[in-house]
C-alpha cells in the first residue's frame, strides 16, 4: 500500500524538477545579496535538519530533508534579529537595495520559464491546429451535459460565464475551471444567438470541467512502418484523412472501418498540401483485423521548428498566455469561480512530473516551465512571509516615511503565514482526495 511519503519518495521527475525550480529561485536572491554586500549566513534546499553540509567563507551551503522548498539566511534579516551594527547587514541596506534581493528570486523563476519554453519551442513541436480555431461545435457526446441542454454540431459557442471565447484554447480553460457549477453558456446557430445555463461535468481527478463538446477534426498521419499497406498506397505522413468510401469519419470510426477490411480495397479521400485527392488503400490481414500500417493523431497538428529568435518570442507569447491564465485563477479564488477542489500540492505536482516525464522530455520541461511561472507569480503576491509581502512591507513603510515597529511587522508576517498555512492545508487536502485508498476513508465525501 502506497503512501503519500512513498509516491514523493518515488518521484525522481518530482524531485528534479522541484530542485531546479528551489534552486534557482534562491540563487537569484543569494547572488543579488552578496552583489549588494550583504553576508549570506546559509543557502539551504529544502527544510528542516540539514542531511548535507559544507561551509565556504560566511556561509553554510546544505540540502535539507524536508524537500518541499528552501531558504536563503542573511545577517540581520528577520525583524527580530539581533543587529551588530554591520554593514553588511539585510536591515543596513537601503530599500532599493532590498527590493533588489527579494524580488530576485521570483523574477530568476520568470525567466527560468521563459528559458526553458524557448529551449523546448526551438526543438520543435507539433501544434494542435484547432485550439486557435474558433469553438465551432463538431460533434456533441452522448449523455453529457451540452447534449442535455440541446447545443449541437454546427453551433458556435460565443461566450462562457460571461466571458467571449475566441478559440477552442480559451473555450476549454473558460470551462475547465467551472466544474459541477451551472454557467451561461452563449451559442450562435446560422442567424439566431442562444443562451442555456449548463452546469460542466467534473472530469479526472483534477475537477476539470467539460461540457461534451468536440471540434470537427480529421485524423492525420504521423507515423507508418517502412513496410505497410499505406505506404505502399501513397499515403504520406501529415496526411489528413477526411472520409473513407464517402463517409466523414473520426479516428474511432476510422480505425473501426480498417479493421473491419481486411484485404479489401478502400476509397480514402485525404488533404495533402492544402489539395484534395483520393487514394485506394487495401487493409492486409494481421491477426484477426485489417491493419494498414500508421500511427494517426485524432486531430490535425501543426509543424512548428522556429529559429532563436521565433522560439524566444514564442515563448514569450505562451508565458505571458499562462501568466493571465494564473491571474485569472487566482482572482477566481475571491470571487468563488475557481473551485478549491483544482488547487494542487505536493502529491498532485509529484503525479504531473511523473506523467510528463513518462510522455517525453519536451513535455517535462514544459511542466517545468508553466511551475515556475507560477511560482514567481504566486512568490510577487503582496502576503506577509512571500517575497511580495515584504517588498509590500517596504513600500508601506515608503508611503509612511517611517519604518514599522517589529512587533507590528511580527504580527503581519503571521497572518501572511497563517494564509500560506491555510493553503497549504487546502491542497494537502486535495492530494489526499485523489489517493484512491486515502479517498476511500473519507466518509463524509
Amino acid at each position: 500500500m502506497s503512501s503519500i511519503f512513498d509516491v514523493l519518495a518515488s518521484s525522481w521527475p518530482f524531485l528534479v524538477l522541484l530542485g531546479v525550480l528551489v534552486f534557482v529561485h534562491e540563487l537569484g536572491h543569494f547572488v543579488v545579496a552578496r552583489w549588494n554586500g550583504v553576508r549570506c549566513l546559509t543557502f539551504s534546499l529544502g527544510f528542516g535538519p540539514k542531511l548535507l553540509q559544507t561551509k565556504r567563507g560566511d556561509t553554510v551551503y546544505c540540502v535539507s530533508l524536508i524537500p518541499l522548498g528552501g531558504y536563503v539566511k542573511m545577517a540581520g534579516e528577520a525583524p527580530d534579529d539581533q543587529s551588530e551594527g554591520k554593514d553588511d547587514e539585510f536591515m543596513a541596506k537601503t530599500k532599493w537595495q532590498r527590493f533588489q534581493i527579494l524580488i530576485a528570486g521570483p523574477a530568476m523563476n520568470l525567466i527560468l520559464a521563459v528559458v526553458v519554453m524557448t529551449a523546448v519551442l526551438y526543438q520543435g513541436a507539433r501544434v494542435p491546429v484547432y485550439l486557435q480555431a474558433p469553438p465551432v461545435v463538431g460533434s456533441v457526446d452522448e449523455d453529457t451535459p451540452a447534449a442535455a441542454v440541446g447545443i449541437q454540431p454546427g453551433d458556435r459557442i460565443v461566450s462562457v460565464a460571461g466571458r467571449d471565447v475566441n478559440t477552442w484554447d480559451e473555450l476549454t480553460f473558460a470551462v475547465g475551471s467551472r466544474a459541477d457549477r451551472q454557467i451561461d453558456v452563449v451559442f450562435r446557430r446560422g442567424s439566431e444567438v442562444r443562451t442555456v445555463q449548463v452546469t460542466p461535468a467534473s472530469m479526472t481527478d483534477y475537477n476539470v470541467g467539460d461540457l461534451g463538446v468536440r471540434p470537427d477534426t480529421s485524423p492525420q498521419i504521423i507515423a507508418y512502418s517502412a513496410s505497410s499497406a499505406a505506404r505502399d498506397a501513397g499515403l504520406l505522413l501529415n496526411d489528413i484523412i477526411e472520409a473513407v468510401e464517402g463517409e466523414e469519419i473520426t479516428q474511432e470510426t476510422l480505425i473501426t472501418k480498417i479493421q473491419g477490411s481486411a484485404n479489401l480495397p478502400l476509397t480514402f479521400r485525404i488533404r495533402r498540401d492544402g489539395r484534395i485527392q483520393e487514394i485506394v488503400v487495401t487493409p492486409r490481414l494481421v491477426g484477426d483485423v485489417g491493419l494498414i500500417g500508421v500511427s494517426l493523431s485524432p486531430f490535425e497538428q501543426e509543424i512548428i521548428e522556429p529559429g532563436p529568435f521565433e522560439a524566444f518570442v514564442m515563448s514569450l507569447e505562451q508565458n505571458y498566455e499562462w501568466s493571465g491564465m494564473i491571474f485569472q485563477t487566482l482572482g477566481g479564488l475571491f470571487t468563488r469561480d475557481t473551485p478549491v477542489s483544482q488547487l494542487v500540492g505536493p502529491v498532485g505536482i509529484a503525479q504531473l512530473s511523473d506523467t510528463a516525464a513518462d510522455t517525453s522530455w519536451a513535455v517535462f520541461f514544459g511542466l517545468m516551465a508553466m511551475i515556475s511561472l507560477n511560482l514567481g507569480i504566486l512568490n510577487l503576491l503582496p502576503i506577509p512571509i512571500l517575497d511580495g509581502g515584504h517588498i509590500f512591507i517596504m513600500a508601506m513603510e515608503g508611503v509612511a516615511r517611517r519604518d514599522f515597529s517589529v512587533q507590528l511587522k511580527e504580527r503581519m508576517l503571521l497572518v501572511g503565514f497563517a494564509v500560506l498555512m491555510s493553503l497549504m492545508v487546502t491542497v494537502i487536502y486535495n492530494d489526499f482526495t485523489r489517493v484512491e485508498w486515502i479517498e476511500r476513508l473519507m466518509f463524509w465525501r
